[in-house]
Formats: structure tokens, C-alpha cells, sequence
């Protein structure tokens, strides 16, 4: 980001409307954004853990309530919806009903990812959820290895490595935190559910990324805006038709009359929690469209980062040598990770200099997203 008075923003879509944006402006934007993420996603977690700790157990609950606050996200894309710009790039319009077939196969996947989700928690402490949950991003530099055509550099494979000893080390620990009446087969079961659905989650980012790509061949706030919406629609409706489908509906006025701290707080806790993940989304959505898709993945781990310090807070859980050792590993993972886009966005960025022949100012900021 030049240190001029106006400043310019790109993304993988190209210049955009940003450019207005004074230099100190786009960073309040873009600490927003994180903000927005960070709050979002842990308060969220801290929520869904709250509600099986006070007696919840439906798990197609605990998945409808990640998506059905959709709607919210009508509000951003209402209030800043995208300028065209043009392009020398002729692009090829896509049939609607590609695009249709492409919302309805990620909501559902979206939808069996938070049903995973659900399950980890229903048996794993917060902490140990959210570390295990971090090891998303390694699942991503493997899938973007293969579908999007990412670089495996030493860095990368030193972060995937130490983010699956990190989970590992879970796995493995004998003085786990399950949280009562937990069995060990069952905080086994929740482990591996865990896993899965962070390998699901980011061979979901790559889908995503690809369908950009391939598929939409643009990416502007309000089409990123769509896509979330679209999929979260979907994955509404098929969380909706696991819920009556299991039978779990039926035992919903029971949960809400048994529940621990009564029935006004168990719809609180129901609505806040659905209200939390889609703050969570506009960060997410935020930062791709200000920064980039990566980015905004790398701030969404750190975030898993930081929730067992708030699990530790709020509910107490047991912060044992090897779990601490755990969280060190995932940052140190994360670092690695962030450290190595950091290196190829300045490669991206002297790359575009030499192409243009214009100078950029020693103040450039290292967030910008590397160029296609």
C-alpha cells in the first residue's frame, strides 16, 4: 500500500473500487474485518459449547444454527454492492444453471462440514475442539497443491508437518479434558469427526477458489456476497431436512424446559450462536474482498488459536503440558505458513514492478494479495 494520500488496493480480481481509500483507512477496514472474524468465530465456538454444556444435544441443531443467520449478509451486500469495472479480459458467461448445480453441491457439503462440526464439539472440551480445528491449515496447502496449483515450498511443509504433530499430540494425550459423561470412544469418535471436517472445510476453500476461477471467473464483493449467501441457503435447507428427518425436532421442547440456565436462555443461546457465525462471515467475506482469500483463512486459524485461552476464561478448561504444547505448535505452524504467502506476495509485488516499471513506495504494505 503506497504511503501517498490515495492508495491502491488489488486483488485477484484487479483493481477495484478501494483505490479511494486513503492508506490508514483501508488498515482500519481491513482490522475490522479481523476483528469481525476473530469475535465471530471464537464467540461462536465459546456458544455451541455453552449450549451442550447446559444440556443441548440435538446435533442437527447445533449445524442449523451456523448457517440459518444467512440472511444478515443481505445487509453488506445491499449496502456496497460491487462497481464494474471494465476489462480487457473477455470472460464467457456461465449457464445459470451451472452456477445453481455449483450452490446446491457446496451448501450441501457445507452443510455435512457443519454437521461434523457439531459432533466434534458435542464431545471434545472447547480448547481441544479448537486446536484440532486448526489443522485446517495444512489440509489446505495439501488440497490447493492439487487444485489450485499452490506451492509446496520447505515452509509450507514445515507447517503442515507441525500442525499434524500438534493434532497428534491430542490424539495421543492421555489426561484429555473430555467434557463429562464423555466416554473415550466417544471423545475418539468426536477427534476424528473434528479432523474430518477441517480436511472438509478446506477442500472446500479450494472448491471455492476453483469455481472462481474456472466457473464464475470473477471475483467482486457482491458475487464472493452470493456465494456465501447461496450455499448458506442450501445449507439451510438441508440441515432443516436432517433435523425432521432424525426425529430431533421432537425433543426440542424438551431440551428447551430441561435446559440449565431455562428456556429464555436456551433461545438466547440458539440465536446469539447463529448470530455469532454470521459476524463471523462478514469478516471472512470482508477480508477476501480487501485482502485476500488466504488471508482471511490464515486469520481464521489464528483465531482457532486463540480460543482456548478464551475456553480457559470462560469455562475453565484444563490447560495440561501437552494441550499447551499443542497451541505453541499450531502458532508455530501458523507463522511458518503466513511467513511463506508473506515471501511470495513481495516476490508477486517486485515481479509486477519489473513489469510495469513503476516504483513502489518502501511503506507497501505485505497484505496485498498476490496478483494472477
Amino acid at each position: 500500500m503506497p504511503d501517498n494520500e490515495d492508495s491502491v488496493a488489488v486483488t485477484q480480481s484487479g483493481v477495484l473500487p478501494l483505490a479511494k481509500l486513503k492508506r490508514w483507512q483501508w488498515w482500519v477496514l481491513v482490522a475490522f474485518n479481523i476483528f469481525f472474524l476473530i469475535i465471530g468465530q471464537v464467540v461462536a465456538v465459546l456458544l455451541g459449547r455453552f449450549y451442550y454444556d447446559q444440556g443441548g444435544n440435538s446435533k442437527w441443531m447445533a449445524t442449523l444454527v451456523q448457517t440459518i443467520g444467512f440472511p444478515i449478509l443481505f445487509i453488506p451486500y445491499f449496502l456496497f454492492p460491487s462497481i464494474t469495472t471494465s476489462s480487457t479480459t473477455p470472460t464467457t458467461s456461465v449457464s445459470p444453471r451451472v452456477i445453481f448445480l455449483l450452490y446446491v453441491v457446496v451448501g450441501a457439503l457445507i452443510a455435512g462440514d457443519n454437521m461434523l462440526y457439531s459432533v466434534g464439539l458435542l464431545y471434545l472440551s472447547a480448547s481441544t475442539y479448537s486446536l484440532i480445528c486448526a489443522t485446517q491449515l495444512a489440509f489446505n496447502a495439501v488440497f490447493s497443491f492439487f487444485l489450485n496449483s499452490q506451492k509446496f515450498t520447505a515452509l509450507i511443509f514445515n507447517s503442515v508437518v507441525v500442525l499434524s504433530l500438534s493434532a497428534s499430540l491430542l490424539a495421543v494425550n492421555d489426561d484429555s479434558d473430555e467434557p463429562s459423561g464423555v466416554s473415550k470412544k466417544n471423545y475418539a469418535f468426536g477427534f476424528v469427526a473434528t479432523l474430518s471436517a477441517s480436511a472438509l472445510y478446506a477442500l472446500l476453500l479450494s472448491i471455492m477458489q476453483l469455481s472462481f476461477q474456472k466457473v464464475i471467473k470473477k471475483e467482486t464483493f457482491s458475487v464472493v456476497l452470493e456465494l456465501q449467501i447461496y450455499t448458506s441457503f442450501f445449507a439451510t435447507c438441508v440441515s432443516t431436512i436432517g433435523l425432521f428427518a432424525s426425529g430431533e425436532w421432537r425433543t426440542l421442547g424438551g431440551e428447551m424446559d430441561g435446559f440449565g440456565k431455562g428456556g429464555m436462555a436456551y433461545v438466547m443461546t440458539l440465536v446469539w450462536t447463529a448470530v455469532a457465525w454470521q459476524v463471523c462471515s462478514v469478516g471472512v467475506v470482508g477480508l477476501i474482498f480487501v485482502v485476500s482469500s488466504l488471508f482471511s483463512n490464515v486469520i481464521s486459524t489464528l483465531s482457532l488459536a486463540l480460543t482456548p485461552l478464551a475456553a480457559l476464561v470462560v469455562f475453565h478448561d484444563k490447560m495440561n503440558g501437552v494441550k499447551l504444547i499443542a497451541m505453541l505448535m499450531g502458532l508455530w505452524g501458523f507463522s511458518t505458513y503466513i511467513y511463506q504467502n508473506y515471501l511470495d506476495d513481495l516476490k508477486a509485488k517486485r515481479e509486477q514492478t519489473d513489469a510495469t516499471g513503476a516504483v513502489l513506495s518502501e511503506g507497501s504494505t505485505p497484505l496485498l494479495l498476490e496478483c494472477n
